[in-house]
């Protein structure tokens, strides 16, 4: 006879809802971490920007030389190539360069540097070289690389005045990368706060706040730049001059992410849930934090990404302007000074260098922006 299955009688589960909220919270963050893993060129575009940034902290150990630091003897000097083979083909384990000499060019008498083959210079590593202070903190002279007097080690060649161009670049990073975050960071609270009101509140005073932005956004950029920079009073200190360009960017970055954040607030008060929160008493502020925000933070996590390289844009262009930041503080506006001469571009094509940066920089924060646009979309499979 075959027997009939007994069926036993299994214990209710008993589900814990602090628990599954709790795994559907960190399920939410989980799908945005795997899908911006899978943007490749955004995880080597955010590596990268880590890569400068941490350069741009530690610019003064890297850097061999400082901003006041410069030799007569090496004016427009060509970039000096590491090398671990040397002219009669023997190998070196230790990376060196080569000392340089200065030559006529017997066409165009123009003095000119080569190679001396005869004095070597091994790359030495945490060395001991012009005093600092560290995270502007600690004083020490130590510095991550360099060679022995009377050697010289410029990687990138020097500028007309004999500075190494590698240092002035590790150092100009730390005003073009930190000036725009932060000017980026006080616009976007700015917008984020009076696009809010003027969305979320209406009437007069949607009103007032739209023909405010007009005003600002009827000016023309450059126009507004030479009026704002005239305002700053000359020769003041470096300091002084970084925060005065901060709040000429935060003046007129927050119109565009106010304008969007208001038609995102129009278009997001009247739904169900909304009404629901203030016909339950909830407060405005928290409706617009708790209610409202999230529904398009996608958006603000990428015009936040993407109105960063626009800054640095600007920086480097009110630099290379002369309305910005001035010597002797450097950044990369700066340093293209020199190449506003073709006769420079075409001579000394190393100058050129700062703009590579300035280009990878902007490109590695849009394709950032990309990824996190893609992860953030609640609609993106």
């Amino acid at each position: 006879m075959r027997t009939l299955p007994v069926f036993r009688r299994q214990k209710p589960e008993v589900f814990n809802t602090a628990k599954t909220k709790d795994a559907n919270y960190s399920s939410q963050w989980r799908l945005i971490y795997l899908r911006f893993k899978k943007h490749k060129l955004a995880r080597a575009s955010l590596v990268i920007l880590a890569l400068l940034y941490a350069a741009a902290i530690f610019a003064q150990f890297i850097a061999p030389y400082g901003l006041q630091s410069y030799d007569s003897k090496y004016v427009n000097a060509p970039p000096m190539g590491l090398k671990l083979i040397d002219a009669d083909g023997k190998f070196h384990f230790k990376p060196f360069v080569y000392g340089l000499k200065s030559e006529r060019d017997p066409e165009t008498m123009r003095k000119i540097f080569v190679a001396d083959t005869d004095k070597r210079y091994p790359i030495q590593f945490f060395v001991k070289g012009e005093e600092y202070k560290f995270l502007g903190l600690i004083p020490t002279s130590l510095h991550l690389m360099g060679v022995e007097e009377p050697g010289r080690i410029f990687l990138l060649g020097t500028d007309g005045m004999g500075r190494d161009m590698f240092s002035r670049i590790v150092l100009g990073s730390q005003v073009s990368l930190s000036i725009p975050l932060v000017g980026v960071g006080i616009s976007f609270i700015i917008g984020l706060f009076i696009g809010g009101i003027s969305g979320y509140f209406g009437g007069w005073l949607d009103s007032a706040i739209q023909r405010l932005i007009e005003i600002i956004r009827s000016f023309p950029t450059l126009p507004l730049w030479m009026a704002l920079s005239a305002a700053i009073p000359p020769r003041i200190p470096v300091v002084t001059m970084y925060l005065y360009i901060v709040i000429i960017f935060a003046f007129i970055g927050w119109t565009d992410l106010a304008r969007v954040v208001r038609g995102k607030f129009i278009a997001l008060k009247n739904e169900d849930y909304v009404i629901a929160a203030k016909i339950a008493g909830v407060s405005d502020a928290k409706i617009i934090i708790k209610h409202l925000l999230p529904g398009f933070i996608s958006y603000l996590v990428v015009a936040t990404t993407l109105a960063i390289p626009g800054m640095i844009l600007a920086e480097t262009a009110m630099s290379f302007l002369g309305l910005g930041i001035r010597s002797p503080a450097t950044s990369w506006g700066v340093l293209l000074q020199e190449a506003q001469k073709i006769e420079n571009v075409a001579l000394y094509p190393w100058k050129l260098f700062p703009l590579g940066i300035v280009i990878l920089t902007v490109l590695t924060y849009n394709f950032l922006g990309d990824g996190l646009r893609d992860a953030a979309d609640p609609y993106k499979k």
